[in-house]
């Protein structure tokens, strides 16, 4: 068999594996509306606000409930030993100045 037909199937091969992940992404999302108009219904009746981002510390389950001071109650000085903590910037409000 030459290289360039090895090639072919291959992109070939490639291309049927895209097609079959569009359509199933298509169908999930089809198949999907029902469950996520629900989900909708139900975080209105029960006014939810935030989702939990990440599930380690209290300071990065919810941001817009978090104290200023919460991730160094340790001690002021304290590494950030979440790597969640890592990810998430401070608000532009948090760097105000104080009267």
């Amino acid at each position: 068999m030459r290289k360039s037909s090895k090639l072919l199937l291959v992109v070939s091969a490639q291309l049927v594996v895209c097609m079959l992940l569009w359509a199933h992404s298509s169908l999930s999302r089809f198949y999907s509306q029902e469950r996520l108009a629900e989900k909708r219904a139900l975080v209105g009746r029960l006014m939810l606000t935030d989702i939990a981002l990440f599930t380690e510390a209290r300071y990065t389950r919810h941001l817009t409930q978090a104290d200023l001071n919460t991730p160094f109650q340790d001690f002021p000085m304290a590494l950030e030993h979440f790597p969640s903590g890592s990810f998430v910037q401070p608000g532009p409000d948090q760097f105000r100045r104080l009267p």
